[in-house]
């Protein structure tokens, strides 16, 4: 018989949450009980900020084997920062900015970018019909087009305009990030570091981006960071 998904299971929480979360209960939690019990009562104190896409592949502390209290993640829609806008509208992203560089102080902030991400696509087929007609996605994508414009290399755009947006758009959010006076006044200081990523959920490459250069290059060909202690 097939489930009745206008009955009561429709509106049930997930079997396979509930069977995940017993399973970390168990192992996770369990194995790191004394961690958990630090940061309920002393708090969080991450010395690093991800700004990551929502894309469900993408998990950055999977990608960073980061435990509990280590990353500070904010996630929304092709990992982009907007510009400093200080005005009386809602800014979910700005407002993760401004917890983490003036409450937790946090000393780099790490924009990740993905493959195939589906927000740049969305950008890249503007002839297609929003989603909804409040279409937040086509109103939020247009924060990569001063990256179209600005920040694309020639080569990478000619190579892959697919690749080459979300190299851009890892750029402008970088160039956005510096709009914020907190974070600008920090970085000047040497107080508080900026980094562009890209990941390729299929190969498991992570590329970082050279600033001296501007290009990004595959970490695994950077030198490790323990061999330089």
């Amino acid at each position: 018989m097939a489930p009745d998904t206008d009955g009561p299971a429709a509106t049930a929480f997930p079997r396979e949450l509930l069977t995940g979360y017993r399973g970390y209960l168990e192992n996770a939690h369990r194995a790191s009980r004394p961690d958990y019990e630090r940061l309920a009562l002393y708090g969080q104190q991450p010395e690093v900020m991800v700004v990551s896409c929502c894309d469900s592949r993408v998990t950055p502390e999977g990608i960073f084997s980061a435990g509990p209290g280590e990353l500070f993640v904010v996630r929304n829609v092709a990992n982009l920062v907007p510009p400093y806008t200080p005005d009386n509208d809602y800014h979910s992203t700005s407002a993760a900015l401004e917890f983490a560089v003036q409450a937790l102080k946090v000393r780099h902030i790490v924009v990740m970018g993905h493959g195939q991400c589906g927000g740049v696509k969305a950008f890249l087929n503007q002839d297609a019909a929003p989603l909804s007609p409040g279409d937040f996605i086509g109103k939020w994508m247009t924060l990569l087009e001063p990256a179209a414009e600005f920040r694309c290399l020639k080569i990478e755009r000619d190579d892959d305009p697919q690749l080459a947006l979300e190299y851009a758009g890892v750029r402008q959010s970088l160039v956005n990030l510096r709009s914020f006076p907190c974070v600008r006044i920090l970085e000047e200081k040497g107080r508080l570091s900026l980094h562009g990523a890209w990941f390729d959920i299929g190969s498991g490459e992570l590329r970082l981006l050279d600033p001296q250069t501007d290009r990004f290059h595959t970490a695994s060909t950077l030198p490790d960071p323990a061999s330089a202690r």
